[in-house]
């Protein structure tokens, strides 16, 4: 086995070939940001059941302490998303608590509004008909609103489970206009500099219609709202066979793609380990991000320099910490990849209409094994070559099993 400056000095010179800019790559790569979920690193998991994990958080404290503990291995994944009310802090300092994460080496960043869990959202949130149940809804993501900018955040994610069960239990019409309405105000409230994501989800867990199913719904409301309001696009949110880089070229052209919930599907759930089941589909979003951030797309009206890169996941049964580490480096490795193609020559056999040239030139990127690269990245920057085995031998994982022992719950799951 080559070791790290031999494996580095024989990749470089093989993607110098290719007339690919190493040092420029290394910095872009040094560059990028993934986002980890605080309730990524509690007791959470699919809709059926939680199973309990030695270790995992239960306060958010511990939340930032595991995050910050990911980012030290990794470099590359300095904010937290946090949800509310699962991430309310006892006392209600939110200052106190960004002032917290800040010292364990992370900040703050996406702020989730919790409106799925209450009896009280039944029928629905935004959707609900009856109106004090909206207005419910409405004050809670105004709150979320309002924390923002104690915690230094200028993301408001929004996902709703909103939808009906059956047809003729209520009007269609109707609930697409009273969410336009509750998403208006929710607008009107965002603190200035900040945006708010509209996810989407093709279905569950409504049976028969859900009101936000597609990111053309997530679209058409955010042109109505303004330029504050862009879409979230999860990856595991589509039907099977649906281009998924398709969209996000769409709407990273029309300065609409406001950010990723990164995480994977085999079928309908979303919680697998983003990378894990197709990472060649991971890898052609990223050449599409990594296209128009370069040039090679209409940068006119692309949002590719302000896209909020989050993860989204839930570990039932793998644990916690070591998976969220395996998710980051999966979406580094998918950038790297997509850093070294060759867009120019690209470019130019697309011109040309050199259909099996242009996708060799692609599946060359894709196949080329980036890890002295990535290792070099690592090294420069300063943290372990193997983020995995580092954590491993770190003594993290049996510290905080010793200290936590092992909840029922966390997270706000059940």
């Amino acid at each position: 086995m080559l070791n790290q400056p031999v494996a580095f000095s024989i990749l470089n010179d093989e993607l110098e070939s290719r007339r690919i800019d190493v040092s420029a790559v290394i910095e872009m790569l040094k560059k990028q940001h993934i986002e980890t979920p605080s309730w990524g690193y509690a007791n959470s998991g699919t809709r059926f059941k939680a199973f309990a994990w030695p270790g995992a958080a239960t306060t958010t404290r511990q939340k930032l302490d595991d995050a910050a503990m990911v980012h030290k291995m990794v470099g590359i994944a300095p904010t937290v998303a946090i949800h509310i009310p699962w991430d309310q802090p006892e006392d209600g300092d939110y200052e106190a608590m960004c002032q917290y994460a800040e010292a364990q080496g992370v900040r703050i960043g996406a702020v989730n509004p919790n409106i799925f869990q209450d009896d009280e959202y039944r029928l629905g949130s935004f959707g609900n008909p009856d109106a004090a149940i909206q207005q419910r809804a409405l004050d809670h993501v105004w709150e979320c609103c309002e924390i923002m900018p104690k915690v230094k955040s200028d993301v408001l994610s929004l996902w709703f489970a909103d939808g009906t069960n059956y047809a003729g239990q209520d009007s269609l019409v109707g609930r697409k206009r009273r969410f336009e309405k509750n998403l208006k105000a929710v607008y009107e409230h965002l603190p200035t500099g900040s945006r708010m994501l509209i996810e989407y989800k093709f279905f569950e867990p409504a049976f028969y219609s859900t009101d936000i199913p597609d990111w053309g719904t997530s679209y058409a409301w955010s042109l109505k709202l303004g330029p504050q309001a862009q879409v979230l696009v999860d990856l595991g949110h589509h039907a099977q066979g649906v281009n998924i880089e398709q969209i996000v070229a769409f709407l990273m052209d029309e300065g609409k793609l406001g950010g990723f919930h990164f995480n994977n599907r085999k079928y309908a759930d979303d919680d697998l380990i983003v990378g894990s089941v197709n990472p060649y589909e991971l890898f052609l979003i990223y050449n599409e991000l990594t296209g128009a951030a370069l040039g090679s797309a209409e940068p006119a009206h692309s949002s590719a320099p302000n896209i909020a890169f989050m993860i989204d996941q839930c570990h039932n049964v793998e644990g916690k910490i070591a998976p969220m580490i395996y998710s980051v480096l999966n979406c580094q490795e998918a950038y790297a990849k997509s850093l070294i193609v060759p867009r120019q020559q690209l470019a130019e056999v697309q011109a040309e209409g050199n259909i099996l040239e242009a996708h060799r030139l692609l599946t060359q990127a894709y196949r080329t094994d980036v890890e002295a690269l990535l290792q070099q990245v690592r090294q420069e920057m300063g943290i372990p070559l193997e983020p995995i085995v580092a954590y491993e031998a770190s003594g993290y994982e049996e510290k905080i099993r010793s200290e936590r022992g092992l909840a029922a719950t966390s997270g706000g799951f059940q």
